[in-house]
């Protein structure tokens, strides 16, 4: 079952060595992604997992390992090979970060259908007594008026309806987000959202959102459920 989450976003820019003169920006987020991975960390979960979008569906390992030099940093994180997606990478350097040392990995496809998603967070939760998940993933990239996409009209009430979810511990709404619309959107966090909802299904979680930002266009959302 499942008994604690943190969702936290995954830019390169939370590592203060890719973000390098502009780290103090998100000195905020830094700070509330530790206050969410201490639900998870004081949980006395059996098994803690990371989740984040990639490009296949496996499970890495408790030593796997990221490179965040494709985004202008000389920097490894984890001690084993650099496997990790870009998700993932930053979800093991937030942990690390946060004094927390997860047991596994977990590589959810970026095009996953919501079915499988929820799947997965099901067995997920089946699987131990006492489960959290360190969930990774970033809102619409399409935000007005500048951000890494072409702006979208759009965007901002997709994010503003996944942060009340995020909010609320709404299991239903994170599983009904539409793929097509995210993937339009690019909300990469979609897939990850999803994991959580069928890992939190029927466990009657409280939420609590900490952040709902877009500091460069794209939605960063922060928060904790337990």
């Amino acid at each position: 079952m499942l008994i604690a989450a943190a969702v936290c976003p995954h830019p390169p820019l939370l590592v203060p060595e890719v973000a390098q003169g502009a780290a103090a920006e998100l000195d905020g987020v830094r700070k509330l992604c530790g206050a969410a991975l201490s639900t998870v960390a004081e949980s006395g979960a059996d098994l803690v997992a990371v989740v984040g979008a990639g490009e296949r569906e496996r499970t890495h390992g408790p030593d796997a390992g990221g490179d965040l030099a494709p985004f202008g940093a000389a920097l490894r994180v984890g001690p084993g090979p650099a496997e990790l997606p870009l998700a993932l990478t930053v979800g093991r350097w937030l942990a690390e970060r946060s004094g927390l040392r997860p047991d596994r990995y977990l590589e959810v496809p970026a095009d996953a259908d919501p079915g499988r998603c929820a799947g997965i967070g099901a067995e997920l939760a089946a699987e131990v007594p006492r489960l959290a998940l360190v969930v990774m993933g970033d809102g619409s990239a399409r935000r007005p008026p500048a951000s890494p996409g072409r702006p979208d009209d759009r965007a901002p009430a997709f994010d503003t309806g996944v942060a009340a979810a995020l909010d609320r511990a709404d299991t239903g709404a994170l599983a009904a987000l539409d793929p097509a619309r995210a993937d339009e959107l690019m909300a990469a966090g979609r897939p990850a959202w999803q994991v959580l909802a069928g890992a939190a299904a029927g466990a009657g979680l409280s939420g609590e959102l900490l952040a709902h930002e877009a500091p460069y266009g794209v939605g960063y959302f922060v928060a904790r459920w337990s």
